[in-house]
């Protein structure tokens, strides 16, 4: 069984060949810091250390990883027995030990445990087995429709290919998609165009030769050149500046291209992905994007909905429940959190997600630290946190004198009782709190009276209208 992404920290032949039988997409490092490097950019299934490392250098990798997602960590021993037992590993942090080549068997074993955990942790939130192996969650017509066109385009040999979208809505992911079915075991190589300036930018994709300019010190090979026969995904493409548009355009159409100051014709053999989040159309009518270019990228464009779209709001229950099982922003809290209150996901759907998946997964992911009960409840759904943050302290602070923590809060009950016509134990469970929290911040809001109920409702209503208008 093939795990999608492994990295392996080790020198030795021996281990990368072992690595390769169950990785589709295998990264090598020499160290830590490199390790941390890919660990932190890719989502990575496993990652094994070999025998140069000790427990203290496992605690060091863990401690410095900001990766969302938990890879399993495997330490590969020396052949005879060393210094540090792989008890001594274990309670460093490690997953598993393996005493050298003897053990060499097991790694396919904890390589299938790892999948099958995975695939049945991730049942229900993807289409199929592509969708599962670059997490494109979602069921909805537009992820359909998505994924038919991606294994379209991926089986065909349609070079360059264009994925539209906007911002945080999986562009990246879909060309990974794309990737993972056409070559999965070459490199994928991403660039953001909107990163860097115009003389970085060709550098990094073409290269350069010595002496080419005045910090070109040694030569320097090509991301194009880099992925080989893999892919070189362009992300933000219409940032480019129009100079090295031209320049990309003929890579397009030659499947050649020269390093910066060089003479040499290196041929391309990578499939080039390129992704907007811009109309590319409107871009040339605007004169800041080559029309020629354009056509030569829109041969058979994949566009991936925006979350607000009708055919794609199904999914937003969906990716809530995805980012809090796979959400690390509270690892004490992974066990504890089993669910969202229908306040909570009605909020979510309310919302129209000018960010997108990457924004619905900050969401959820601040949800999780902020939430302190079972279920994560309405209250901790903070969306809009930049306007909080303002009101905070600022002159609009006296527009809105009366927003408080604490009168959203008896609105917020008020609201529950209201709705479940004062069953205080409905009320509860739509906002994610036990029976008896509730009565006592019935109590404390002075919530008893049924007029003072309907008061505060209406109250919360007017206030909701003012903010819509």
């Amino acid at each position: 069984m093939i795990l999608h992404n492994v990295v392996t920290v080790s020198r030795e032949s021996d281990i990368h060949q072992l690595v390769r039988q169950v990785g589709r997409e295998v990264f090598a490092a020499d160290d830590i810091k490199e390790a941390l490097d890919i660990t932190n950019r890719e989502n990575s299934d496993l990652i094994i250390f070999d025998h140069r490392f000790n427990p203290a250098d496992i605690r060091k990798f863990l401690a410095s990883s900001d990766k969302k997602t938990s890879p399993q960590i495997v330490v590969i021993g020396g052949d005879e027995a060393g210094k540090y037992s792989g008890k001594q590993f274990t309670d460093a942090g490690a997953h598993y030990y393996l005493q050298g080549k003897q053990d060499y068997r097991k790694l396919t074993e904890i390589a299938n445990a790892i999948k099958n955990n995975s695939e049945k942790s991730a049942k229900g939130f993807f289409v199929d087995d592509l969708a599962a192996s670059v997490s494109m969650v979602g069921r909805s017509k537009a992820m359909l429709e998505t994924l038919k066109m991606i294994r379209l385009v991926a089986e065909s040999q349609c070079n360059p290919v264009l994925i539209i979208g906007e911002t945080g809505t999986g562009k990246e992911l879909a060309a990974k998609a794309v990737h993972n079915l056409r070559h999965p075991n070459e490199p994928f190589i991403a660039v953001n165009c909107a990163a860097m300036t115009a003389n970085l930018l060709e550098s990094e994709l073409f290269g350069h030769v010595k002496g080419s300019f005045t910090s070109a010190e040694r030569e320097k090979t090509g991301l194009i050149e880099l992925a080989g026969a893999g892919t070189i995904f362009l992300d933000e493409i219409s940032e480019m500046p129009m100079d090295l548009q031209a320049k990309l355009l003929r890579v397009l159409q030659e499947k050649t291209f020269r390093k910066v100051g060089g003479t040499e014709e290196i041929s391309c053999k990578a499939t080039i992905i390129a992704s907007s989040n811009r109309n590319l159309s409107g871009e040339v009518q605007a004169k800041r994007f080559r029309a020629d270019l354009f056509y030569r990228l829109d041969i058979c464009p994949i566009t991936i909905a925006p979350l607000r779209s009708l055919h794609r709001r199904d999914d937003i229950p969906l990716l809530a429940e995805f980012f809090k099982n796979t959400s690390t922003v509270c690892p004490q809290k992974a066990e504890k959190i089993t669910s969202i209150t229908k306040l909570a996901v009605d909020a979510l759907m309310e919302h129209n997600w000018p960010g997108n998946v990457r924004e619905l997964r900050n969401i959820m992911e601040r949800a999780v630290l902020l939430e302190s009960t079972e279920k994560i409840g309405l209250s901790s759904i903070v969306i809009d946190s930049a306007n909080v943050a303002r009101s905070a302290g600022g002159k609009e602070s006296e527009k809105i004198k009366d927003f408080s923590l604490a009168k959203a809060e008896r609105q917020l009950i008020a609201r529950a009782l209201q709705e479940t016509n004062g069953q205080k134990t409905k009320a509860a469970d739509l906002l994610g709190i036990s029976r008896a929290t509730l009565y006592a911040k019935v109590k404390q809001h002075s919530l008893e009276n049924g007029d003072d109920l309907q008061d505060e409702v209406s109250e919360s209503s007017q206030c909701q209208s003012a903010a819509v208008s």
